[in-house]
Protein backbone atom coordinates (compact mmCIF):
# COMPACT_ATOMS: atom_id res chain seq x y z
CA UNK A 1 0.00 0.00 0.00
CA UNK A 2 1.49 3.37 -0.95
CA UNK A 3 1.76 5.94 1.70
CA UNK A 4 0.57 9.15 1.38
CA UNK A 5 -0.01 12.26 3.30
CA UNK A 6 -3.33 11.96 5.14
CA UNK A 7 -3.62 16.03 5.50
CA UNK A 8 -3.07 16.36 1.65
CA UNK A 9 -5.50 13.75 0.53
CA UNK A 10 -7.92 15.81 3.14
CA UNK A 11 -7.26 18.86 1.00
CA UNK A 12 -7.55 17.59 -2.01
CA UNK A 13 -10.74 16.20 -1.81
CA UNK A 14 -12.41 18.63 -0.63
CA UNK A 15 -11.56 20.81 -3.21
CA UNK A 16 -12.39 18.03 -5.88
CA UNK A 17 -15.53 18.29 -4.19
CA UNK A 18 -16.10 21.77 -4.13
CA UNK A 19 -15.18 22.10 -7.80
CA UNK A 20 -17.12 19.03 -9.09
CA UNK A 21 -20.09 20.75 -6.90
CA UNK A 22 -19.64 23.92 -8.77
CA UNK A 23 -20.06 22.54 -11.74
CA UNK A 24 -23.02 20.57 -11.50
CA UNK A 25 -24.60 23.97 -10.02
CA UNK A 26 -24.21 25.51 -13.50
CA UNK A 27 -25.77 23.15 -15.09
CA UNK A 28 -28.43 23.11 -13.23
CA UNK A 29 -29.24 26.55 -13.01
CA UNK A 30 -28.56 26.95 -16.94
CA UNK A 31 -32.53 25.55 -17.35
CA UNK A 32 -34.21 28.03 -15.11
CA UNK A 33 -32.02 31.05 -14.99
CA UNK A 34 -31.90 33.61 -17.80
CA UNK A 35 -28.42 34.43 -16.90
CA UNK A 36 -25.32 32.01 -15.79
CA UNK A 37 -21.78 32.63 -14.41
CA UNK A 38 -18.70 30.78 -15.59
CA UNK A 39 -16.73 28.84 -12.88
CA UNK A 40 -13.12 28.66 -13.42
CA UNK A 41 -12.13 25.52 -12.10
CA UNK A 42 -8.40 25.76 -13.75
CA UNK A 43 -6.88 26.91 -10.31
CA UNK A 44 -8.47 24.28 -7.87
CA UNK A 45 -6.68 21.90 -6.81
CA UNK A 46 -7.41 18.04 -7.90
CA UNK A 47 -6.53 14.96 -6.39
CA UNK A 48 -4.31 14.44 -8.95
CA UNK A 49 -2.13 16.97 -7.46
CA UNK A 50 -1.54 15.27 -4.11
CA UNK A 51 1.76 13.59 -4.06
CA UNK A 52 1.55 10.23 -4.55
CA UNK A 53 4.17 6.85 -4.81
CA UNK A 54 7.83 7.80 -3.93
CA UNK A 55 7.18 11.79 -4.08
CA UNK A 56 4.75 10.74 -1.15
CA UNK A 57 7.17 9.04 0.67
CA UNK A 58 10.27 11.66 0.32
CA UNK A 59 8.19 14.18 1.68
CA UNK A 60 6.90 11.65 4.80
CA UNK A 61 10.48 10.65 5.03
CA UNK A 62 11.74 14.44 5.42
CA UNK A 63 9.28 15.31 8.16
CA UNK A 64 10.68 11.85 9.87
CA UNK A 65 13.98 13.16 9.52
CA UNK A 66 13.35 16.68 11.09
CA UNK A 67 11.26 15.07 13.79
CA UNK A 68 14.12 13.21 14.45
CA UNK A 69 16.70 15.49 14.55
CA UNK A 70 14.76 18.06 16.80
CA UNK A 71 14.21 14.71 19.14
CA UNK A 72 17.99 14.36 19.07
CA UNK A 73 18.89 18.24 19.52
CA UNK A 74 16.73 17.65 22.39
CA UNK A 75 18.26 14.81 23.91
CA UNK A 76 21.67 16.36 23.59
CA UNK A 77 20.64 19.25 25.45
CA UNK A 78 19.26 17.16 27.96
CA UNK A 79 22.55 15.84 28.50
CA UNK A 80 24.89 18.26 28.36
CA UNK A 81 22.57 19.98 31.22
CA UNK A 82 23.06 16.75 33.26
CA UNK A 83 26.35 16.61 32.71
CA UNK A 84 26.57 20.54 33.76
CA UNK A 85 24.61 19.81 36.83
CA UNK A 86 27.11 17.14 37.91
CA UNK A 87 30.04 18.80 37.30
CA UNK A 88 28.53 21.58 39.58
CA UNK A 89 27.86 19.50 42.56
CA UNK A 90 31.10 17.47 42.29
CA UNK A 91 32.74 20.88 42.12
CA UNK A 92 30.77 21.70 45.09
CA UNK A 93 31.69 18.71 46.89
CA UNK A 94 35.31 18.70 46.64
CA UNK A 95 35.31 22.55 47.71
CA UNK A 96 33.23 21.46 51.07
CA UNK A 97 35.81 18.18 51.11
CA UNK A 98 38.82 20.56 50.96
CA UNK A 99 37.16 23.20 53.26
CA UNK A 100 36.84 20.49 56.08
CA UNK A 101 40.07 18.80 55.94
CA UNK A 102 41.48 22.10 55.97
CA UNK A 103 39.54 22.88 58.92
CA UNK A 104 39.98 19.89 60.80
CA UNK A 105 44.14 20.24 60.00
CA UNK A 106 44.03 23.95 61.24
CA UNK A 107 42.27 22.03 64.52
CA UNK A 108 44.78 19.72 64.80
CA UNK A 109 47.20 22.33 64.45
CA UNK A 110 45.96 24.01 66.82
CA UNK A 111 45.00 21.47 69.49
CA UNK A 112 49.27 20.33 68.86
CA UNK A 113 50.01 23.92 69.91
CA UNK A 114 48.36 24.80 72.83
CA UNK A 115 49.46 20.68 73.80
CA UNK A 116 53.23 21.93 73.11
CA UNK A 117 52.66 25.18 75.23
CA UNK A 118 51.25 23.53 78.18
CA UNK A 119 53.76 20.62 78.32
CA UNK A 120 56.55 23.59 78.50
CA UNK A 121 54.63 25.34 80.85
CA UNK A 122 54.53 22.72 83.04
CA UNK A 123 58.15 21.90 82.96
CA UNK A 124 59.49 25.51 83.43
CA UNK A 125 57.02 24.79 86.80
CA UNK A 126 58.54 21.85 87.91
CA UNK A 127 62.10 23.16 87.09
CA UNK A 128 61.28 26.39 89.10
CA UNK A 129 60.15 24.34 92.29
CA UNK A 130 62.88 22.23 91.87
CA UNK A 131 65.23 25.09 92.15
CA UNK A 132 63.43 26.38 94.92
CA UNK A 133 63.88 22.98 96.54
CA UNK A 134 68.13 22.91 95.56
CA UNK A 135 68.48 26.59 96.74
CA UNK A 136 66.84 25.70 100.15
CA UNK A 137 68.85 23.13 100.35
CA UNK A 138 72.17 24.77 99.39
CA UNK A 139 72.83 27.57 101.28
CA UNK A 140 75.37 30.49 99.86
CA UNK A 141 78.13 29.86 101.70
CA UNK A 142 78.18 26.59 100.21
CA UNK A 143 78.10 27.02 96.62
CA UNK A 144 81.34 29.35 96.78
CA UNK A 145 82.80 26.58 99.11
CA UNK A 146 81.99 24.01 96.23
CA UNK A 147 83.72 26.70 93.46
CA UNK A 148 86.61 27.05 95.58
CA UNK A 149 86.83 22.63 95.24
CA UNK A 150 86.11 23.09 91.67
CA UNK A 151 88.54 26.05 90.56
CA UNK A 152 91.20 25.15 93.07
CA UNK A 153 94.48 27.94 92.87
CA UNK A 154 93.75 30.65 95.54
CA UNK A 155 94.55 33.54 93.07
CA UNK A 156 92.33 32.06 90.09
CA UNK A 157 89.44 31.76 92.66
CA UNK A 158 89.36 34.81 93.63
CA UNK A 159 89.32 36.18 90.00
CA UNK A 160 86.60 33.66 89.44
CA UNK A 161 84.76 35.12 92.41
CA UNK A 162 85.08 38.58 91.30
CA UNK A 163 83.19 37.22 87.82
CA UNK A 164 80.29 35.22 89.55
CA UNK A 165 79.76 38.13 92.41
CA UNK A 166 79.30 41.21 89.96
CA UNK A 167 77.47 38.49 87.32
CA UNK A 168 74.98 37.27 89.62
CA UNK A 169 75.64 37.45 93.37
CA UNK A 170 76.17 33.45 94.00
CA UNK A 171 72.70 33.26 93.19
CA UNK A 172 72.93 30.31 90.70
CA UNK A 173 69.04 30.58 89.48
CA UNK A 174 69.88 34.23 88.34
CA UNK A 175 67.93 35.22 85.16
CA UNK A 176 68.47 38.34 82.81
CA UNK A 177 64.71 39.00 81.71
CA UNK A 178 66.23 41.00 79.04
CA UNK A 179 68.80 38.90 77.55
CA UNK A 180 68.02 34.99 78.83
CA UNK A 181 71.53 34.98 80.69
CA UNK A 182 70.94 32.64 83.27
CA UNK A 183 72.76 31.13 86.60
CA UNK A 184 76.13 31.88 88.61
CA UNK A 185 78.53 32.97 85.61
CA UNK A 186 75.08 34.14 83.43
CA UNK A 187 75.63 31.97 80.54
CA UNK A 188 74.25 33.18 77.62
CA UNK A 189 71.77 31.05 76.46
CA UNK A 190 71.79 29.44 79.67
CA UNK A 191 71.26 26.51 77.81
CA UNK A 192 74.65 26.53 76.42
CA UNK A 193 75.96 25.10 80.02
CA UNK A 194 73.88 21.43 79.45
CA UNK A 195 76.88 20.57 77.88
CA UNK A 196 78.27 20.45 81.32
CA UNK A 197 75.12 18.56 82.56
CA UNK A 198 71.90 18.46 82.02
CA UNK A 199 70.88 19.62 85.68
CA UNK A 200 72.48 23.26 85.37
CA UNK A 201 69.43 24.80 85.90
CA UNK A 202 69.29 23.36 89.64
CA UNK A 203 73.11 22.12 89.92
CA UNK A 204 75.50 25.00 90.97
CA UNK A 205 78.28 22.35 90.91
CA UNK A 206 77.44 21.76 86.59
CA UNK A 207 77.25 25.77 86.31
CA UNK A 208 80.65 26.24 88.23
CA UNK A 209 82.37 23.57 86.03
CA UNK A 210 80.87 24.94 82.81
CA UNK A 211 82.18 28.64 84.21
CA UNK A 212 85.52 27.62 84.58
CA UNK A 213 85.82 25.69 81.15
CA UNK A 214 84.62 28.65 79.66
CA UNK A 215 86.97 31.11 81.21
CA UNK A 216 90.08 28.86 80.54
CA UNK A 217 89.08 28.18 76.78
CA UNK A 218 88.16 32.16 76.20
CA UNK A 219 90.22 33.93 78.20
CA UNK A 220 93.54 31.33 79.55
CA UNK A 221 92.21 31.46 83.14
CA UNK A 222 89.26 33.07 85.60
CA UNK A 223 91.84 35.84 86.19
CA UNK A 224 92.50 36.19 81.88
CA UNK A 225 88.35 36.53 82.66
CA UNK A 226 88.85 38.92 84.95
CA UNK A 227 91.51 40.99 83.61
CA UNK A 228 88.64 41.35 80.41
CA UNK A 229 86.04 42.02 82.73
CA UNK A 230 87.20 44.88 83.86
CA UNK A 231 88.23 46.67 80.91
CA UNK A 232 84.56 45.84 79.00
CA UNK A 233 82.37 45.06 82.17
CA UNK A 234 81.41 42.05 80.02
CA UNK A 235 82.82 38.53 79.24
Amino acid sequence: MTRISVRGVAVASATAVTAVGAVVGVASGSEGAKQTQPVDVAGATLLQDVPVGAHAQTVSDHFAAQASAQQASADAAAKKAAEEAARQKAAADAQAKADAEKAAKEAAEKAAKAAEAKRKSDEEAANRAKARSVMASVPAGSVQEMAAQIVGNDAQFQCFSQIVKRESGWNYTASNPSSGAYGLVQALPGSKMASAGADWRTNPATQIKWGLNYMNSRYGSPCGAWSFWQSHHWY
